[in-house]
């Protein structure tokens, strides 16, 4: 089992290089980051964990730039989206922003994606909200393309560019591995398009027969990584039961001396049950 960290990024937390170098020091394998542009005043989109919206939503740092920083300072982390809202982004200049973060990291990004649930924010983008998952998986396509192709075109709904050349092209072969968040309703986007699943904050209780429907939509044995562990020692031993690659421990956005205090116990669970 492996164990990394999943949080949110801002400008009142810990700097994401002192974060990165923490993780890395503390032999945790990954750092997930969310992301969101912005949070219109207007808002009627229910939050999904329900109640206020929390303010470390209005203070996300950019996930490339943050991600970039803790490449910079740390060696062996893999440096992930958790998860970047493909439907609010341009893909040519997302697919630019993939690639240069897999190239200065050495080769350690992991673009997880999803399709976001904030619809005023996506309206802002020029996104319809009723066709977002359409618009999403074309985009990822078109991302490939460019990331694997020396000429890059792409033809369809929502994303239409005769050929470019679009460099640099990422490290990893064929493209950084791409982890598709969501539940059920985001299988089929796995099945085609994702390299792994990302599932959300799933109970273990849940999340067995969960993978096995993903795994019997798919066709084949697709890896799995929890995001949103609590640290929770008996929770985990729970999770150890399924085939699930990776768990994210949620960490609480907090200033730099209480964040290593959380690193600390994470790294203390986790070499239990390496």
């Amino acid at each position: 089992m492996k164990f990394g960290v999943a949080t949110f990024i801002t400008d009142q937390g810990i700097a994401p290089t002192a974060l990165g170098r923490a993780i890395e020091e503390r032999g945790l394998d990954s750092l997930f980051i969310a992301e969101h542009t912005h949070i219109p005043v207007d808002r009627r989109s229910p939050y999904p964990g329900g109640g206020e919206l929390p303010e470390i939503y209005y203070r996300t740092l950019d996930p490339f730039v943050a991600l970039s920083a803790a490449a910079a300072v740390t060696q062996r982390i893999l440096l992930g989206t958790g998860i970047a809202l493909v439907a609010q982004r341009d893909p040519i200049i997302t697919a630019k922003e993939v690639a240069s973060l897999d190239l200065v990291s050495g080769g350690r990004a992991v673009f997880g994606v999803g399709i976001g649930w904030n619809r005023e924010e996506m309206e802002n983008h020029g996104t319809d909200p009723r066709t977002r998952g359409r618009l999403v998986d074309e985009r990822l396509r078109a991302m490939r393309e460019l990331w694997t192709k020396d000429k890059a075109e792409f033809h369809g709904e929502f994303v239409d560019f005769d050929p470019v050349y679009c460099r640099p092209k990422p490290v990893q072969r064929p493209h950084p591995p791409l982890y598709v968040g969501g539940g059920e309703a985001a299988f089929h986007r796995v099945a085609d398009l994702g390299d792994a699943w990302l599932a959300i904050s799933l109970p273990p209780e849940q999340l067995g027969p969960q993978i096995d429907r993903l795994r019997s939509i798919a066709g084949r044995d697709v890896p799995v990584t929890v995001y949103g562990v609590a640290n929770k020692p008996e929770i985990i031993e729970q999770y150890t039961r399924l085939d699930v690659e990776r768990l994210l421990f949620y960490l609480p956005t907090k200033p730099e001396a209480e964040t290593l205090s959380y690193l600390d116990r994470f790294a203390d669970v986790a070499e239990r049950f390496r």
